[in-house]
């Protein structure tokens, strides 16, 4: 028998991953004055195992996006949480190296989860990033029993940001994990052990989820949210363990776009930087209003704790100055924009700041932070924000009276981050959002809650559909509130049906589909009618609607073109006599057609 020894890649990760174990180990022992030993961790400490966190879950994404109850090729839990702890990590890695105390990193964790959540399940987990973190906001170091306090608050925060918390998801995950990690923390405050409890706990936790939520039993799968949960944990404990140390993650970073051959003069100098408040909360209204007194293309990006700053003027040393009594600066740059065109410099901004910077900028489901708007810091008494899936979406919300498009959607949701950006650049008093997407919905009221200053409405559509429905209830002469009232009746009258394909076997209720097959979801996700033939599922889903229809508007998205949806209108109004069909071009991916019934 030949026994094989370790290559030579594994002994370099074996190695580089005890040295990131002993590293930590050096940082997380303590030793009491009872003479007993037993490990804390302090910030840079708890920044390695957020580093470790979001690498294993960035290694099982696929995994978790598979996880989707319904065989629809949309699945992104997995994906939109990664986002949101990648932009937690992000955030605290911005703290310096020699600042990284636990009360500078476990707020910075708190504040880049919350602004960089995206989709229900990213909004979720950064309640539980926020309730974790805010024991260590106020210690030198934390050990098990912090750990235990801070999962309990974590799982509190979570339920707490659901309306109508349904067990078998992340929630009883987080919850039974902080159960056992209070109990273990009783018997022995290790860091290590208390943490090693959770994980176990949550293992078991995620394998009970099916028996909890019928729906997860009837396709055959465990709660996508709570298995992210899951690996998210078990990368924290992997930096402590030097035999499972998991990867380096790598964050990607804006990089400059190359100067054109014919640039442009520019306009002095432009300068960005980042600035954490030392004492006193940041206002960012009054920070803009000084820095459009000392230049221009000012933007301000963040909350009361941290933003980002982008400024042109001739004197750098003066927008620097300023920046100097807010707080601490860090990320600073400073470029001469007379060897560039300014395009060129908004675009960086852009990317520095998270807000977009030109006049007008066309959707693009490739870049989702993106928006349209007559102008950054217009005053406008109301403005309106919509996320489109798809570009003709998105020309068509525009065109029915909204303010700001945001590209997004299906596997593309906006962070609560992004939300915010543009709520602030609309300038506007009163601010309405339409989601447009289950998917989106706790994101947009996370943004509306940190919008201090403004007042904005969520008006709850479901689809891209509902919010062009509710765009053309819009009267602007109204206020956020008097409109809401009839946007909502706007969006519940009309009725949307989702075309797409299976991508597996799979059950919706009492009904099976086979992989391939057409489906048609309404707007709650529930299945109207699957066939092997997509024009034959959607005529008979179309059929089974209730109520007389007078008007069929179909947007056609990625897997169909101009003829196909010609040809299925033709048979729609041939088989609908006196119903007016329509066509329009959407663009979303995903799914062939949007179809919208009114009555």
């Amino acid at each position: 028998m030949v026994i094989e020894g370790p290559s030579d890649g594994e002994r370099r990760g074996r190695a580089a991953g005890a040295a990131s174990y002993y590293s930590i180990r050096r940082m997380t022992t303590a030793r009491t004055r009872s003479g007993m030993t037993h490990r804390t961790t302090y910030g840079e400490a708890v920044l390695i195992a957020l580093r470790s966190a979001a690498a294993n879950l960035a290694a099982h994404v696929d995994e978790v996006d598979a996880l989707n109850v319904f065989p629809v090729p949309d699945g992104d839990t997995g994906t939109n949480m990664a986002a949101t702890i990648r932009a937690a990590l992000e955030e605290a890695e911005a703290v310096p190296a020699l600042e990284r105390t636990l009360q500078r990193v476990a707020p910075a964790i708190r504040s880049g989860a919350l602004t960089g959540a995206r989709g229900n399940s990213g909004v979720i987990l950064s309640q539980i990033l926020r309730g974790m973190v805010e024991v260590g906001e106020q210690r030198n170091r934390v050990n098990g029993l912090d750990l235990a306090l801070g999962l309990r608050r974590a799982s509190e925060a979570a339920y707490a940001a659901i309306g109508e918390p349904v067990e078998g998801t992340i929630l009883t995950v987080i919850r039974e994990t902080a159960d056992a990690a209070e109990r273990a923390a009783k018997h022995d405050p290790d860091l290590e052990s208390v943490l090693a409890a959770a994980v176990a706990a949550a293992t078991a936790s995620v394998e009970r989820t099916p028996s909890l939520l019928p729906i997860l039993r009837e396709a055959g799968v465990v709660d996508s949210g709570a298995q992210g949960l899951f690996r998210l944990l078990e990368g924290a404990l992997a930096a402590m363990r030097p035999d499972t140390v998991a990867a380096g993650i790598t964050l990607a970073r804006a990089t400059r776009a190359p100067l054109g051959d014919h640039a442009e003069t520019g306009f002095g100098y432009e300068t960005m930087f980042l600035v954490s408040a030392d004492a006193a909360p940041l206002d960012l209204r009054a920070i803009r209003g000084e820095l459009e007194r000392l230049g221009e293309s000012v933007l301000v990006a963040g909350d009361e704790r941290a933003a980002r700053v982008h400024v042109h003027n001739g004197r750098p040393d003066t927008v620097i100055a300023y920046g100097l009594t807010l707080g601490t600066l860090t990320r600073i740059t400073i470029e001469n924009l007379d060897s560039q065109t300014l395009a060129v410099a908004e675009e960086r901004a852009a990317a520095f700041t998270g807000v977009g910077a030109t006049a007008t900028r066309t959707p693009s489901p490739a870049s989702p932070s993106a928006f349209v708007a007559d102008r950054p810091g217009a005053a406008r008494p109301l403005a309106v924000i919509a996320v489109a899936p798809g570009e003709g979406l998105g020309r068509a919300m525009q065109s029915a009276g909204a303010t700001t498009i945001i590209p997004g959607g299906r596997s593309a949701n906006p962070s609560a981050g992004e939300l915010l950006d543009a709520i602030r650049a609309t300038g506007a008093a009163e601010v309405i959002i339409l989601p447009n997407d289950r998917n989106v919905r706790l994101a947009a009221q996370q943004a509306a809650a940190m919008a201090v200053g403004t007042t904005v409405l969520v008006v709850p559509t479901r689809t891209a559909t509902e919010g062009i429905a509710a765009l053309l209830a819009l009267d602007p002469r109204r206020d956020a509130s008097e409109n809401g009232t009839g946007m909502r009746a706007a969006a519940g009258s009309v009725r949307t049906l989702s075309v797409t394909t299976a991508v597996r076997d799979g059950r919706f209720g009492d009904r099976n589909v086979r992989k391939g097959q057409t489906i048609v979801l309404d707007a709650d996700e529930g299945l109207v009618a699957a066939h092997r033939h997509r024009t034959t599922a959607v005529l008979s889903a179309v059929a089974s609607l209730q109520g007389g229809i007078e008007l069929l508007t179909i947007y056609y998205g990625e897997g169909a073109d101009l003829a196909a949806a010609e040809g299925l209108a033709q048979t729609l109004a041939e088989a609908h006599v006196g119903v007016e069909v329509e066509i329009i071009h959407g663009g979303q991916p995903h799914y062939p057609y949007l179809i919208a019934a009114e009555s």
